[in-house]
């Protein structure tokens, strides 16, 4: 049809009212404005997850030189995603309008002459809330081994490990980490230690403080053979080597006096081999390793098939995964979770989330919300979590309203460095970022943990300045990479403005230790190295303080509406809403730039006041704030 335009954008208030993800059972508004020859007939076309499509006829009315086809649409009173785009007829054909953007399924609308990309609406269960003491607040992780260590007398501790035959072996603080296989050794045992501990975080807490913190989140507590405490021995127990219930319990009321809440690392969906449970090693006595009547047998998935006998985690055989649903399993973690909460921790993040069954999330989170109504239940999930499937093609539930409060939002770490490398222009960066807000509960996104670096990631300094991809040079080639001079001054102006962008973004932003101070490391454990006490790098710890102060005087960067826009290849501005209007502007180019844009450019939740937006002198490789 010659002339003819159609056009929808699930990002504009005009279009899809109201904006983003919809409680079961409530009515939302979709418009689409025809310019042209006139469609003799034009539906709305929605369907659920394999269901069947159902058309819907609406109004129609002129606006200006356009046709707008309004449809107002009660959405399932279950959870789901909901599919929709539209199917245009004129004479003795047809036409269908549908998301442009076939991998986000939002945004602006393209017209194809059949099978278009739908456009989706999260719909999350009606009630569902999220602990709103947590909004706003900035998060800090802490990979306890390596942030602070006390001097606390470990002697019993370490004689501890090595009765069970573990190797401990203590660093000094500024040493290298060990990344080699030892003699007798097929791979890399992380059993060296730099006896971090929970004192020494409690002695810390000034200086949390004056970064803003206002929650700790700790990577795993509990007693374990490695330095990463994620192949669990006890989950009954600290580990000593951290220190004991008192120091925990002083921690967390220090935390509390000082207005910091404290999330725990749950590992769940496997345990170590070395543990009470397991027990490979017949350290404990009664493990499901070799007692057939042990009482944790059912646990554990034994069969000849495996490789090493017995199910394991990504094939690694000190980590043998667990049967989540079996009801003694959901019994125990249902007591860890009752031990811990009770005695003071706000929240827990799950470890591969992804890799534990929909029916055990939702019984954890029933079990915690029955402790405290408030407290947190983050899931690690790498991917869009609206979106998310199995193996078998199911939708994962996460985001529905009886699982996860919030997940760790790697897509938006990769948006973001990827648009500061100039993998992307900030025009995808905007798209990125609008479908999140858009598929995402909003009570949901204001409790993510929002991060640039995390223990899995290289850090975060190094990435911006130069750093070789993820795993592509050997170990040795990772210790010794260090940046060129010139590589760190751009990979520091990036990380201002990654971070700029990462506290300008309503979710929690969340700081890997270090990252603050300058730290650089390729991949684990080269990327879990000592704080650099003493030798931090000053300009950037003065510029994360700045944005907390920012946060501290802006309350719209906590609680005001999201909404952003690009100039250019270059230029990403957020906007945040409320009683003033807050901009974050970042230029990536190599000049200073001088910006003009309209309330008409921001897509969002919300769009700023009418009229002209001029943000002047935002620096070559910087960024700027502007408050009106």
């Amino acid at each position: 049809m010659e002339g003819f335009r159609a056009y929808h954008d699930s990002a504009e208030l005009r279009c899809r009212e109201p904006f983003g993800a919809m409680e079961a059972g409530s009515e939302v508004i979709l418009r689409l404005f025809v310019a042209g020859p006139g469609a003799e007939k034009v539906h709305a076309v929605l369907r659920t997850w394999n269901g069947r499509e159902k058309y819907h006829e609406g109004d129609s009315f002129w606006e200006g030189n356009a046709r707008v086809f309004e449809y107002r649409v009660r959405v399932p009173d279950e959870p789901c995603v909901l599919w929709y785009h539209f199917r245009l007829h004129y004479g003795s054909g047809f036409c269908c309008v549908g998301a442009k953007d076939a991998l986000l399924r939002s945004g602006e609308s393209e017209t194809v002459p059949n099978m278009p990309h739908d456009f989706r609406i999260t719909v999350f269960e009606k009630g569902f809330r999220t602990p709103e003491s947590f909004w706003g607040r900035t998060v800090y992780q802490i990979f306890p081994d390596r942030f602070s260590r006390s001097g606390r007398d470990v002697t019993e501790a370490i004689g501890h490990h090595r009765r069970f035959g573990r190797r401990v072996t203590v660093k000094e603080w500024g040493e290298e980490v060990d990344y080699l296989p030892r003699g007798g050794e097929r791979y890399y045992s992380p059993q060296d230690y730099y006896l971090g501990d929970l004192r020494g975080i409690m002695e810390k807490i000034p200086y949390l403080k004056s970064l803003g913190v206002g929650a700790v989140y700790l990577n795993p507590i509990f007693e374990s053979a490695y330095n990463h405490r994620y192949s669990i021995s006890d989950h009954m127990k600290l580990d000593p080597l951290l220190g004991d219930e008192e120091d925990l319990r002083a921690l967390i009321d220090a935390l509390h006096g000082a207005d910091i809440k404290l999330i725990l690392d749950g590992v769940f969906s496997h345990t170590g081999d070395d543990s009470v449970y397991f027990d490979r090693n017949g350290n404990y006595g009664g493990g499901a390793w070799s007692d057939p009547r042990s009482p944790y047998r059912e646990w554990y998935d034994f069969d000849p098939k495996y490789k090493h006998g017995f199910r394991c985690w990504w094939d690694f055989e000190t980590l043998p995964e667990v049967e989540e649903l079996t009801p003694s399993y959901m019994d125990h973690i249902a007591a860890v979770l009752e031990k811990w909460t009770r005695l003071g921790a706000d929240g827990w993040r799950l470890d591969v989330a992804d890799e534990l069954p929909d029916e055990f999330i939702r019984f954890l989170r029933r079990k915690l919300k029955a402790l405290s109504p408030e407290a947190l239940l983050i899931g690690e999930v790498w991917e869009d979590a609206a979106l998310k499937k199995d193996g078998f093609g199911k939708r994962r539930e996460y985001v529905n309203g009886a699982e996860l409060d919030g997940v760790m939002d790697y897509p938006f770490s990769d948006a973001a460095l990827d648009f500061l490398l100039g993998k992307i222009d900030a025009g995808r960066l905007a798209s990125l970022l609008i479908s999140q807000l858009e598929g995402y509960p909003k009570c949901f996104m204001r409790t993510q943990l929002g991060l640039l670096g995390s223990h899995d990631m290289p850090r975060v300094l190094s990435i911006l300045s130069g750093a070789p991809e993820k795993d592509s040079v050997p170990r040795e080639a990772q210790a010794a990479w260090r940046a060129t001079e010139e590589g760190e001054k751009l990979g520091k102006k990036r990380l201002m403005q990654a971070s700029a962008l990462q506290f300008s973004m309503p979710f929690m932003p969340c700081v890997y230790y270090g990252d603050e101070a300058g730290l650089h490391g390729l991949s684990d454990p080269f990327c879990r190295r000592p704080f650099p006490w003493g030798h931090e790098d000053a300009e950037l710890t003065a510029h994360y303080r700045r944005l907390a102060e920012l946060r501290e005087q802006c309350p719209e960067l906590k609680e005001g509406a999201a909404a952003f826009a690009h100039c250019g290849r270059d230029v990403f501005a957020i906007a945040r809403l409320g009683e003033r209007e807050v901009f974050t502007v970042v230029n990536r180019a190599d000049t200073e730039a001088d910006i003009l844009l309209s309330a008409a450019d921001f897509r969002g939740e919300a769009r700023p006041k009418e009229g002209e937006l001029r943000f002047e002198g935002v620096p070559a490789h910087g960024f700027k704030v502007f408050i009106r």
